[in-house]
């Protein structure tokens, strides 16, 4: 199938690799002509260093390449998903498969990354989503990796399964697409926190609290929305919270420990030099919480962090002395 990738940063080259290695006629799309030209006479993208590009993979920076394409994937950061499928809306055609890979929450709208291209598309493509624990520096070197395919109607999803599984790269189905995305963008929030935590000097006590306190919070949030409890439990909750709180090649745990360690977040950010979703998410997760009438303690906590300059370490004791609950009868409701 020919397939256009919309976004050339690391993770949308890695599942443009993937794509080339199924056989697929794929097209790797820049915003920047002069990012496409270099990644065309170098063959290789600098947030993969050391991954080869293929011949067989093409580099453009214009959209028009979309028009015959059978599938196209967006892997934009998510404040630029609703201007570049606005942009797209011009090209794409009437029932082309669209594969949301981007993570997170749209700030102006609180709505969810589908729901906006859904908007701009007018609602003339179907909409799936790409998720789980995979970091971009191991799916370009071969490593095995699982993630989730959600879709509204299973057919859909089960479209993008054949596209991308293989020996290394293993995809399941689901039809909880508003669970599936409100984990992608919330694990970047506690992945954050995590990494607040490592900078601060706590241990693998305090994460593991975190971890699964932080869990329960976001399948509270994703079952009043819409979404599944189950979800939660699975490679896109689970799975995706885990990797993004524990590795290192996540930038959202690597701003985190700079934060704990004592620097402003403005210096944080800067530093990691890429986007770290996980701060604007935070913003969106407060927003979205209060309108769903919510709890989320430990969201509520990056907010103030992130944007309100509160020290990490009083916010830590603020939680620890919360009132006291009952573990099951608070988790999923």
């Amino acid at each position: 199938m020919k397939i256009t990738v919309i976004g050339s940063g690391g993770w949308g080259t890695a599942l443009a690799l993937l794509l080339v290695e199924n056989g697929h006629d794929v097209t790797l799309w820049s915003h920047r002509p002069e990012k496409a030209e270099e990644l065309r006479r170098t063959r290789e993208n600098p947030m993969l260093k050391g991954v080869p590009l293929p011949e067989a993979m093409h580099f453009t920076a214009d959209l028009d390449c979309v028009a015959d394409s059978g599938a196209v994937l967006m892997v934009t950061p998510s404040y630029a998903v609703r201007e570049t499928a606005a942009r797209l809306r011009a090209f794409i055609r009437p029932g082309t498969v669209v594969i949301s890979a981007s993570k997170g929450i749209e700030k102006s709208t609180s709505l969810r990354l589908s729901q906006v291209i859904e908007e701009e598309l007018e609602g003339k493509c179907p909409v799936v989503v790409l998720s789980g624990p995979s970091h971009a520096e191991e799916v370009g070197r071969h490593i095995p990796t699982g993630v989730v395919a959600a879709a509204d109607h299973l057919a859909d999803a089960e479209l993008v399964q054949d596209l991308f599984m293989n020996q290394r790269f293993r995809v399941y189905t689901s039809d909880d697409r508003i669970g599936t995305e409100i984990c992608a963008a919330l694990k970047n929030v506690i992945a954050l926190c995590a990494g607040c935590t490592d900078g601060m000097g706590c241990g693998d006590n305090t994460k593991a609290l975190l971890m699964t306190r932080g869990l329960a919070e976001m399948a509270r949030l994703g079952v009043a929305l819409g979404g599944r409890k189950d979800t939660f439990t699975g490679l896109a909750g689970v799975g995706d919270l885990i990797v993004t709180c524990t590795s290192m090649h996540s930038r959202n745990r690597r701003c985190g420990i700079l934060i704990g360690q004592g620097k402003p977040v403005a210096q944080a950010l800067e530093e990691i030099g890429a986007v770290v979703e996980g701060y604007y998410a935070a913003a969106n997760a407060r927003t979205l919480a209060q309108k769903a009438g919510v709890e989320m303690p430990i969201s509520q906590a990056a907010y103030e962090v992130l944007y309100e300059g509160r020290d990490p370490k009083l916010v830590v004791t603020d939680l620890m002395g919360r009132a006291k609950r009952s573990e099951l009868e608070e988790s999923w409701s």
